[in-house]
């Protein structure tokens, strides 16, 4: 059974709890240090109640630090937004601490309570606790961006604990998708039909696009993210097997921003829509069909959509042959949350298309990538 959670900004908040007893401590030690007359109740409640006004400003501040964080690419606008509300939580604190020295009776007199709600008075100590109220607004406010940091930071470990073992569950069903008894089968019969009819550089080529396709699945490493180049890389030497075994029954295309390329996108995840589009497409068809592979930038996001004029979905993307999307959704939700999305839906005019949206950064190329 888990223990219940503490939220951090009730912890920060209790904190103030110790400034306000230390400040009661002091008052009694420096009137007896001067020999002065004990101090009174209201001047005790006055000296630690107005270090808890800013007990109960702090669940504000860590509002507003999560609501604008000091983060790219809005930094210097969100740094002078912070020096704004810190000289707003000035006058909040200040303005708190008039009442409760009001409240207390610490101006009883008729005279003295005048002078105490004059507007000049209240001015006055508005701007006597200016700066140690700005420092204090920007050390709460530089807290909550701290325990935020960290609460992503951690989050983030966890998810890639779990993309990790997830990539190599993907990567086995990948291997076992292009090494299954069906496809090897198919490969080596149509490289053994080539060879009987001569077809000397046929049967190399497909060689060497099978073995490279098997050394790009078992070599890559185990990172949960790759770019767009080396995915396609690997969806090329994929279809290029295909249409080997179609003839001309398959018909792949691409269009790919250049500018995406570096573009970072889950291990395996475009070839898991490729190789469903192609088995559930494709394979079904009698005729010749297309596999459209798309792949831009809108905003902020990386959008992909692999499409094929097949029969529709008719629920066999999701059947266990399918499995690939189910693998690839759940890593998807678990590298970028709700920020990341694979929907599927029937395509205009006949067959499926998927689309994977990622937010978009960019990762360089995997080292030795290129060697073949």
């Amino acid at each position: 059974m888990s223990r219940p959670r503490i939220s951090p900004t009730l912890l920060v908040a209790a904190f103030w709890i110790a400034p306000a007893l230390l400040a009661v401590i002091a008052q009694v030690g420096q009137r007896r240090i001067w020999g002065q007359a004990p101090a009174t109740l209201p001047e005790l409640l006055w000296g630690g109640g107005d270090w808890l006004i800013y007990a109960f400003l702090t669940p504000p501040i860590f509002a507003i630090a999560r609501r604008w964080p000091i983060a790219r690419p809005h930094v210097a606008r969100r740094i002078a937004l912070h020096l704004a509300f810190s000289l707003l939580f000035c006058v909040f604190w200040a303005a708190g601490g008039k009442l409760l020295q009001l409240l207390l009776g610490l101006l009883m007199d008729r005279r003295a309570l005048q002078e105490g709600l004059a507007p000049a008075d209240w001015l006055s100590w508005i701007f006597t606790t200016l700066p140690f109220g700005a420092v204090v607004y920007l050390c709460m406010a530089g807290l909550a961006h701290a325990i935020q940091y960290f609460g992503e930071a951690r989050d983030r470990e966890l998810q890639l604990a779990r993309v990790s073992e997830q990539l190599a569950g993907a990567r086995f069903a990948a291997l076992e998708a292009q090494v299954n008894p069906h496809f090897l089968f198919n490969t080596l019969n149509t490289i053994a039909v080539r060879a009987r009819d001569g077809d000397s550089a046929g049967t190399v080529r497909m060689v060497e696009q099978l073995s490279e396709m098997l050394r790009r699945t078992l070599t890559r490493h185990r990172a949960s993210e790759v770019t767009l180049a080396e995915e396609l890389d690997l969806v090329r030497q994929y279809l290029a097997i295909e249409q080997a075994r179609f003839s001309d029954r398959l018909r792949p295309s691409f269009s790919v921003d250049e500018a995406v390329l570096s573009g970072a996108v889950p291990s395996f995840s475009v070839q898991h829509l490729v190789e469903n589009a192609v088995r559930h497409g494709i394979a079904r068809r009698t005729g010749a069909g297309r596999v459209d592979i798309v792949a831009r930038l809108e905003g902020e996001t990386l959008v992909i959509t692999v499409s094929d004029d097949g029969n529709g979905i008719g629920g066999t993307w999701d059947a266990p042959g399918g499995r690939g999307i189910a693998t690839t959704r759940e890593r998807v939700r678990a590298l970028y949350g709700e920020r990341a999305s694979l929907d599927l839906r029937a395509r205009e005019g006949g067959g499926t298309m998927a689309t994977l949206r990622v937010p978009y950064r960019t990762i360089e190329r995997e080292p030795g990538d290129d060697q073949r």
